[in-house]
Order: structure tokens, then C-alpha cells, then sequence
């Protein structure tokens, strides 16, 4: 690919990226999450691009080059940043997200490390057929846990419900303008809740089967907004503290896969 050429949606090049471009992008649905963890969290961090609302930034943690780029809301979003991430050689995407949980002992504040994901989702049908398994990389994923152990923040590893509507295919009804669901969704949140799936978000799957079928490494953690079992509401007064817990979750594990490649260098 030719490193000045720009893909259309994040507008930005390889060579934009600099003489030591980063392989890891942290990636986050909302622009101002992803503007947020480069001014607070990176060093020397610069804006590349905010066409779209695709908000995307270089910086350091440490003398780790990261990328924070932003992908919209849902699958199909995610799915476009994703494709143009890799093409600007992007290796490894950790998605910082929020969710709600669907598993009592999952607090709001509490953060959701996915081994994998139950993907209700078209846009990753197009990526794969529904039985390709959406996984996450193990390795970053202990990375993910082990860094929540050491900085003692509550954490559940396990398997998320990726699906593509905030309402229906949550079995949203009192918040909903439309109360009135098809048969296949009603009751499919306890249903999940007895699959053992611990949360609700928007994004992962598709993620995941991109992972495996463009050959990068992902990941995905979550900070719970929402208590499925007691109501629908997010909990915003609570939002900006899992939020907080899932970035600097990532950036600890970042740095501790930093640091064993160059150990190991």
C-alpha cells in the first residue's frame, strides 16, 4: 500500500504515523473517550484526524507509540475504522468500551474482560459465516486480567453478547419508544443470563472475527454503566469511573507486554 495514500473514513496515512508508527491502537465507540485517553493518559499526543467523528490521535506511554482511534457506534462502524486500522498497519486493537451486565454478580463499576463473544451481529456475517468463532487473543486478554489484578479493580473474564440494537436486541422495553418485541427477543436476556454471558455491548464480536480473519490481535474490555438485572438504565453518574478503571486496565497491560518484548529483545 502506499504510505501517503489515505483511507477514505479515518483520513490519515502510514506516513502520518511517523518514523516509529504504532502497532496498538486502543479503539473506543465514543470521539470524546478516545480524546480523553490521549490527553490524559499519552504523551506528546497529537490529533491526526477528526473527520467523521472518527477522532483519532498519536502518542507515547512511555516509549510505546500508541494510536487512539474511534470507532462509532456498533458493528458496522466498528467494521469500516477496523479494515482502514490494518491498512495503516495497525497489529494489535484493544477495544475500550462500556456494557451492561446481565449476571447479578456484575457490578456497575466493575469491568468485563471478553474471552469471546456470542456475535448477533450482520456486519461480522459479511466478515465471516456465523459459526467462525469471534475469540479474543489470549495473550492480550491475561494481559487484560493480570493488569485488573494488580491494580485491584473488580474484574469478570468470560463471554460477551455482541449484538447490533441498543433497545430491541437488548430487550429494552420500558426505555424503548417501541415496547413491542418479536417473539425470538422476548426473554432472550435470561436466556443469555443462563448461557453464562456476563454482559451486553455493541462491538466486540464483529472485532473478534475481523481478528481472526485479518490476522491482527484483539481484545476488548468493558466498563459496566448498567445492571441489566435490576433495570434498563445506564447509570450515568457512575459512567466516568468505569470508564477510568477499563483505560487505565489497558494501558497497565500495554505496558507490561511492552516491557517483556523488550526484554525478550
Amino acid at each position: 500500500m502506499n504510505p501517503f495514500a489515505k483511507p477514505y473514513h479515518i483520513n490519515f496515512s502510514r506516513a502520518d504515523l511517523g518514523t516509529s508508527p504504532p502497532a496498538i491502537a486502543l479503539l473506543s465507540g465514543e470521539p470524546e473517550r478516545s480524546a480523553r485517553i490521549a490527553r490524559d493518559y499519552l504523551q506528546n499526543s497529537r490529533q491526526l484526524s477528526d473527520y467523521r467523528g472518527l477522532n483519532s490521535y498519536i502518542g507515547y506511554l512511555d516509549s510505546t507509540p500508541i494510536l487512539v482511534a474511534t470507532s462509532g457506534m456498533g458493528a458496522p462502524s466498528l467494521s469500516i475504522a477496523v479494515n482502514e486500522l490494518v491498512q495503516v498497519g495497525i497489529e494489535k486493537i484493544v477495544r475500550i468500551g462500556t456494557c451492561g451486565s446481565i449476571q447479578a454478580r456484575v457490578r456497575v463499576g466493575d469491568v468485563v474482560i471478553s474471552t469471546g463473544a456470542l456475535c448477533r451481529q450482520g456486519a461480522a456475517n459479511d466478515i465471516a459465516p456465523v459459526e467462525y468463532p469471534a475469540v479474543a487473543d489470549p495473550f492480550l486478554t491475561v494481559a487484560l486480567a493480570g493488569a485488573a489484578r494488580d491494580l485491584g479493580i473488580e474484574y469478570h473474564l468470560g463471554i460477551t453478547a455482541s449484538v447490533d440494537t441498543f433497545y430491541e436486541g437488548q430487550e429494552r422495553t420500558e426505555s424503548s419508544a417501541n415496547p413491542h418485541l418479536p417473539r425470538w427477543l422476548q426473554g432472550i436476556t435470561e436466556e443469555y443470563r443462563r448461557l453464562n454471558i456476563l454482559n451486553y455491548e455493541m462491538e466486540a464480536g464483529t472485532l473478534l472475527k475481523m481478528a481472526g480473519v485479518y490476522s491482527f490481535t484483539a481484545a476488548c474490555i468493558c466498563g459496566v454503566v448498567a445492571r441489566r438485572t435490576e433495570n434498563e438504565a445506564i447509570e450515568v453518574e457512575k459512567k466516568g469511573e468505569a470508564i477510568e478503571r477499563a483505560i487505565e486496565v489497558a494501558l497497565h497491560a500495554i505496558r507490561t507486554l511492552s516491557a517483556r518484548e523488550i526484554g525478550n529483545t
